[in-house]
């Protein structure tokens, strides 16, 4: 892992959006199983496979939980998980024209493109930054693109305004 954490305390995923009569949309999907049906949704994502690159995993995870074949991405940082530590890389990137996804996993019971405003309400709340990042990056701010080996690099650090 070129970060040097444990396969399983790693992951990537995408933050794909669409903009349907002005409103923006983003691509979320809900984990399967009766014991999550209160957990809250999330960007498709899992962990790379040995020397996988992190935007490749991204990609194939995407594929394989909603079934879009997703185009240029954008690298919009890490989110690290409040009680898990975990890390999520995000890569960030307009949904194919005509996108329609699908449960293509056991992994998920929903794939939705859902309004930013709800997505907000039921991400799970370590990803809201991610929603953040793509409002910066649609409006011209932030997020650099992926290093060559498709790697990411970790967001910019805010400065806290000064007194």
């Amino acid at each position: 892992m070129p970060h040097g954490r444990g396969a399983s305390k790693e992951s990537s995923g995408t933050v794909i959006y669409r903009r349907v009569d002005g409103a923006l949309e983003v691509l979320l999907v809900h984990p399967a199983g009766n014991y999550n049906r209160r957990a809250p949704w999330g960007i498709p994502k899992g962990q790379p496979d040995p020397g996988e690159a992190l935007e490749a995993a991204a990609r194939r995870e995407t594929l394989e939980e909603t079934g879009l074949v997703v185009g240029e991405l954008v690298d919009v940082g890490f989110v690290d998980y409040t009680r898990s530590k975990k890390r999520v890389h995000g890569f960030a990137g307009p949904a194919p024209d005509g996108a329609a996804p699908r449960c293509a996993s056991w992994e998920v019971d929903k794939a939705e493109f859902i309004e930013l405003s709800r997505a907000r309400r039921i991400i799970h709340p370590d990803q809201a930054a991610f929603l953040d990042r793509l409002l910066a990056l649609l409006d011209g701010h932030g997020a650099e693109p992926s290093t060559p080996d498709g790697g990411a690099r970790p967001a910019p650090p805010v400065a806290a305004p000064e007194d």
